[in-house]
Parts: C-alpha cells; structure tokens; sequence
C-alpha cells in the first residue's frame, strides 16, 4: 500500500513539475526570414488621414526608381491627393453629387496624377499647411465636402464661373500652393520637369489587376468599390494565376502596390505583425486605419495563436473570395506596399508588407502577411506590366 501511495505521489509531483514546468515556457510567437527584400525607401506616416492609397503608391514609385538604377527620392504622396481631390470635386459636381466624394483612392489615382500634374519630392511639398505636426484631415475633409455638396444643392439655380477657384483655394490653404518650380540638387524643375528628368517612369506601363468571377477572366472592368472614383479598370485573372504574377515580381525584383481589406481578426499587424487567415472562424471588426485599431479591446487584436505562433490556415478557393466580396466581408480598407518574400520557422511563406502608419510594430512600420490572407483579401494590385509572366501577358493582351 505504501508502494502505492509513493508511486501516486511521485505521479503527481511528476504532473505538477510538467504543468509548472509548461507554465513557464514563454510563447514563441512569428519567427520570419527574409528571403528577399527589395529595396524600398523610408517609413513614413498617414497619420489621421485616409491616404493610403497615396503614400503606398508613392512608395511603390520609389521603389521603382529604385529598381532602375536611379537615386531614391522620397516623391510628396499630399501632391498626388491634393490633385486628386481637386478633379475629383469636379467630377463631383459634373455629376450632380452621384459620386462618392472623399479622400479615399486608388493606386492608379497616383499614376494619373503624375501623367497630368507631375511629380514633386516630399521635402518640396509636405502638405502640412495648417498648423499641425502630422496628417490630420477630420477638418479638411468635412470642410471640402461640404463646399461641394453647397454647390451641388446649387440655391442659384446655376452654377457659378467661381466655385472650382473657391475649392481650389481651400487646398492651398490648407495642404500649401501649388510649387511652379523648385530647386533639387541644385537644379530648377517644375513637376512635369522633375518627373519626366528625374522621376523617369512611364506611368502606362503601370497596370491594375484583381480576380473576381463576377466578369469574365482576361477582360478589364472597373472594380465596383466606392473609392474608384475614376472608374480605372483592372484586368481579371484566375486566382492562380493572380498569386503566380505576385510572387514573379518579387522573384524578379519587382515590388507591388497592394489594396486589401484589413478588418479580418487575424490582422494582427501591430503586436504579433503578421496577417493571416487562421483555420478558426474570424469576424468582422470595423475599422481599416490604426486610429480604429487601437480603440479595439486587445482580445480582439491578438489572439493565443498568434502568441504561441504559426497556426493552421485555411485553404482559399475561387469561390470563397467572391462570396467574401458579395457579402461584404471582403471590402476596400486599406493600401499597402509589397517589398519582398520571407518564410516562418516552418518554412511557410509570407509577403513582406511596407505600411504607412509609421513605425507602429516591432518590425519598424513593416509586417508579414500569408499567402492565404492575400488569396482571400485582395482587392487589386498595381504591379509593372513586364512583372507579370509572359503567358499571363499574352492572354490579356498586353504588350
């Protein structure tokens, strides 16, 4: 009987010592190696500002002038939302007030307004005009919009020949006049100058592509999302045949612009700086800035998988990607940069990530999203035509 006892108790010291033991190991969370980094400009903040779509577009630019041999130069992403939001107002009214009317963009809203306007740097043009040290555009926005919906509402009966001069002169006040010319490295440009003889891109090499069933693949329609305003079109691929052209741009030195929604619980960007789609149901949470993020209960940021690290994800298909756009769980929140290629302590792949919101995280401003949250929340992506394989090219009939 004794024998018994002991053996008993030394079992349950045993489990004590293996509980205790179990409780102490800390958690080993996301391990990630870089297995390609393209080169890619500084970090750099949109603050309290809807410019995603601007700062990760200009990144995006840089990072090309990169890729060319030229010198980096960090471009002025409030030049490009400034045009933006000036022809945008025109098309507003044109429109009577059926368009979608705020700060909110494209990737291709950057393409198009160096085409038309020019570059500048960002030291030329910060966009910084009203007293505050960062992007904060509660005021500015909530100003233009409504100077346009007065206008459209239209008292007079007609429009006056002065409300475009009125809105216009609201964005010099506030984001700063319009640079005719400036100097860089001791020389004088105007934007068109500086884009064409320092800048140097084509910006119609530069193409859109997304991957729905709700059009055909191999055809081009513009993506049905508020904040296209411009109604740019981006070809459709296969979902295949979407990741193929991803990951060949990394391969081939090719960074991409990356629209996705960000609302997904397994989001995490901040504390464990990953983003994936676990094998667990997720939900909704509101909100695709940080200022959104932070006012979330921490439960609802991180989860125990993200702490312990990799956990299972789901497998993607076709069909779940459109029902999540149908449905309105796959929406249009946020754009992003896309700089390289790593892998977890599996060996698992990820996307290395450049974020505008500043150095937020313990990767700098940088983070690691999984093949299967970029199958299952892209939006589009913006990537140079000769990133994409040849084939893939062919079928869609670009040159």
């Amino acid at each position: 009987m004794k024998k018994v006892v002991f053996i008993l108790f030394a079992f349950i010291l045993t489990g004590t010592m293996v509980s205790r033991a179990q409780d102490t190991i800390k958690p080993v969370g996301y391990k990630f190696t870089d297995i390609k980094r393209l080169p890619a400009t500084s970090i750099k903040d949109q603050y309290r500002s809807g410019t995603c779509w601007s700062w990760s577009a200009s990144s995006f630019l840089e990072s090309e002038m990169m890729r060319l041999g030229k010198d980096s130069v960090n471009l002025a992403a409030m030049y490009f939302v400034k045009h933006a939001y000036s022809d945008k107002a025109e098309k507003y009214v044109r429109l009577h007030g059926v368009l979608n009317f705020a700060v909110g963009g494209g990737s291709s809203d950057v393409t198009n307004m160096a085409a038309k306007y020019g570059i500048v740097p960002l030291d030329v043009f910060s966009g910084l005009n009203y007293g505050e040290p960062n992007h904060v555009f509660g005021e500015i926005d909530a100003v233009l919009k409504a100077y346009v919906q007065a206008v459209v509402e239209n008292n007079n009966k007609r429009l006056s020949t002065a409300w475009k001069k009125g809105f216009d002169a609201i964005l010099d006040v506030y984001l700063g006049e319009e640079p005719e010319k400036f100097e860089y490295k001791g020389k004088e440009y105007t934007p068109k100058t500086f884009a064409d003889e320092v800048v140097g891109l084509n910006m119609d090499d530069y193409v859109n592509l997304t991957s729905f069933t709700h059009h055909p693949f191999y055809t081009q329609f513009a993506l049905e999302v508020e904040d296209n305003w411009t109604w740019d079109k981006a070809y459709n691929l296969p979902l295949e045949e979407l990741m193929r052209v991803m990951d060949n741009a990394i391969d081939n030195g090719y960074t991409f612009v990356w629209g996705a929604d960000v609302s997904e619980k397994g989001f995490a960007t901040k504390d464990a700086g990953v983003a994936v789609i676990p094998t667990t149901d997720t939900k909704e949470m509101n909100g695709a800035e940080i200022a959104k993020w932070e006012k979330l209960p921490k439960e609802q940021q991180t989860t125990d998988a993200f702490k312990q690290g990799p956990a299972p994800e789901k497998t993607i298909t076709q069909e779940m990607r459109q029902e999540e756009f149908d449905r309105y769980q796959t929406t249009d929140d946020h754009g992003m940069h896309v700089i390289g290629k790593a892998v977890d302590q599996n060996g698992t792949p990820y996307f290395i990530v450049k974020n505008s919101w500043n150095k937020y995280n313990k990767f700098g401003g940088y983070f690691y999203v999984s093949y299967p949250y970029v199958a299952l929340k892209t939006m589009d992506i913006m990537v140079h035509k000769n990133a994409i394989p040849k084939d893939i090219r062919k079928k869609l009939g670009i040159k």
